[in-house]
């Protein structure tokens, strides 16, 4: 960073007929530089808003409940990697029948990081909602290489104390990235006539033995019944089919859209 006056006599000399390469020379400093002065010489002023994680006084995200669904965005369908000059990428990707889980998506990413870029790019059959910044491994300490389930997966304690005030908010993560609701039917002889009843379930699968954990234990923590079932002798899926707990899900998370 260069002091005002060097600022101040650089745009000067330019001024006065020399050469950016002469300029250069005499002040020690790039033609880039002194380019960019002629336009604005006062020093720029930080850009955006600082990350909560880096302050002095580390701090919980701007928007908690945003957070806590993005939080399982990613958990389930997400991935953070480098980039260039110390920025990081954060994409997820969801499957294109579902438009509205793909709006919140992005309207997510523009809630937790509101100064940064965010886009989406379609592929056949799903769209990934990217967004770029410097402190995504700040905000998702997940991060790591390799796949989340060969790795271990511990929330942070202040992530703790954001899913534990917004708990709905992250199943709801979970459900639309990894999850489903769908319905069952079976058939019944009622009085001799063979009648056909219907009931729906939510499933959440993923293979992450940690992030089946966080999972569950957040459906306890607000009194939502679940099962889990195993495939190929490997816990894997998550069944939540009694009828009070379905009513909860359906009054909090719902069917994808």
């Amino acid at each position: 960073m260069y002091d005002i006056s060097t600022r101040k006599r650089a745009v000067a000399l330019v001024a006065q007929g020399r050469s950016l390469n002469s300029v250069s020379r005499e002040l020690g400093v790039s033609r880039y530089a002194i380019r960019s002065w002629q336009t604005h010489i006062e020093p720029r002023g930080r850009v955006g808003r600082p990350c909560p994680r880096c302050q002095e006084v580390p701090g919980p995200p701007q928007d908690p409940a945003a957070y806590a669904y993005l939080l399982g965005l990613y958990l389930g369908d997400g991935c953070i990697s480098a980039h260039r000059r110390g920025v990081y990428v954060l994409r997820v990707v969801l499957d294109t029948a579902w438009p509205g889980i793909i709006d919140a998506c992005e309207a997510a990413f523009r809630a937790v990081r509101p100064d940064n870029s965010v886009c989406r790019v379609h592929r056949q059959g799903c769209a990934v909602v990217t967004g770029t910044s410097k402190h995504w491994p700040c905000l998702f300490p997940q991060h790591g290489p390799g796949p989340k389930h060969e790795r271990e997966i511990v929330l942070e304690p202040w992530q703790r104390t954001v899913v534990d005030a917004r708990p709905w908010d992250f199943v709801r993560g979970l459900i639309h990235s990894d999850g489903c609701r769908i319905t069952n039917w079976t058939t019944r002889v009622v009085a001799g006539e063979r009648k056909r009843y219907e009931y729906p379930r939510y499933f959440f699968t993923n293979k992450s033995d940690d992030i089946r954990d966080l999972y569950t234990d957040t459906l306890d923590s607000l009194g939502v019944e679940w099962t889990q079932f195993a495939r190929n002798g490997n816990a894997y899926n998550i069944s939540v089919a009694k009828k009070a707990s379905v009513a909860l899900m359906d009054t909090h998370v719902g069917p994808k859209h």
